[in-house]
């Protein structure tokens, strides 16, 4: 496993996860996901497992039909004695409930679409197969989910979060040495997230090998497993070669040694730990927005689609597989270029 890729040791991780969830779960759930296995990412089934293990639990507690049953032997004709009405009081104890721990927990309505949908993706399964004779679940409407507000960078603000990165935040003398040691790093992974719009899991992913400067592009593997090229300008180039240089020089711990992005330890760098990354040096330099690595993503997009007006372009470069998808992302800069288009036209020339 040690020598296998990033994508494939997380896929065997994620395996691993899910096998230990399923052990809580009715039997019947194991055909249920091998039989959305080709179909769906190892996280995807994932997050099933854990929103139905949840399900399943309230059901044992609040469903009259479970009372007095063993879940994990029973019987697939009990999902026919589940009703909609029950999916529906199930998604109301979800808004605000105690959990096992003692810790109130709140569901939005995100939350809740996740987590109906598990339930409905299990009955459209066993309905399909014939296994159940109802589907309660395609009964229940979806929450309806208000768009929020995309929070992006501005052009100035980029150059603020860049700068940051590079000059560090002030601090103690040890803080300031701590910074130049990273420095190179750090600023080689934010520009390269500013200047491609790769997913931060993409990112951390990377291996030295992947990095292709006679072309200008890096080769990373998208959600699903599929690999692309994706391009990078001269600004990522110079700040990838830096860190490229002094990356070679690194010896890094077995099962990283292909690793572009390296942590203290020299390991592989975690999603967590470059999430920190980013937050940190965006708390210091842009302190008014909640600055995340999606929400790079989100500035790069922008700053293409500004650019270039191609909103397929920007779906194949960020890797979406549905255009409608980055549609709805820039839908609000595309509410600027139609009304730009009224003074396109004249009607009657001077």
């Amino acid at each position: 496993m040690a020598n296998d890729s990033y994508h494939k040791q997380m896929t065997i991780k994620n395996e691993l996860k899910l096998r230990d969830i399923r052990k809580d779960l009715p039997s019947f759930c194991d055909r249920f996901f091998r039989g959305i296995e080709p179909t769906t990412a190892s996280r995807t089934r994932i997050a099933y497992a854990t929103d139905l293990r949840q399900f399943f639990l309230y059901a044992q507690k609040n469903i009259a039909a479970f009372a007095g049953v063993n879940l994990l032997t029973a019987n697939i004709t009990i999902l026919d004695e589940i009703t909609c009405y029950d999916i529906e009081n199930y998604l109301d104890y979800l808004k605000v409930y105690t959990n096992e721990e003692g810790i109130q927990v709140t569901n939005g309505e995100n939350g809740l679409k996740r987590k109906l949908s598990a339930v409905r993706a299990l009955y459209r399964y066993f309905y399909f197969h014939h296994e159940v004779q109802t589907n309660p679940a395609a009964q229940v409407a979806v929450p309806k989910i208000h768009e929020k507000a995309i929070v992006r960078l501005d052009e100035n603000e980029t150059a603020e979060l860049l700068d940051t990165v590079e000059y560090g935040m002030g601090g103690s003398d040890q803080q300031q040495r701590f910074h130049e040691k990273n420095k190179d790093r750090d600023l080689a992974m934010v520009t390269l997230l500013l200047g491609t719009g790769i997913r931060i899991s993409e990112c951390i992913g990377l291996n030295v090998e992947d990095v292709d400067f006679d072309n200008d592009r890096i080769k990373v593997t998208r959600k699903g497993g599929n690999e692309a090229y994706v391009y990078f300008g001269d600004e990522v180039r110079e700040a990838l070669e830096t860190y490229y240089t002094k990356r070679s020089s690194l010896a890094a711990l077995p099962g990283s040694e292909n690793a572009l992005f390296l942590s203290n330890r020299k390991s592989r760098m975690t999603v967590r730990a470059a999430e920190f990354l980013v937050k940190k040096y965006a708390g210091a330099a842009v302190s008014l927005k909640k600055i995340t690595p999606h929400k790079l993503r989100s500035t790069y997009g922008t700053q293409l689609y500004k650019e270039t007006g191609d909103i397929y372009l920007v779906a194949d470069v960020l890797g979406h597989k549905d255009v409608n998808t980055t549609r709805r992302h820039y839908a609000a800069i595309e509410e600027e270029r139609r009304r730009s288009a009224k003074d396109k036209v004249h009607l009657r020339k001077d």
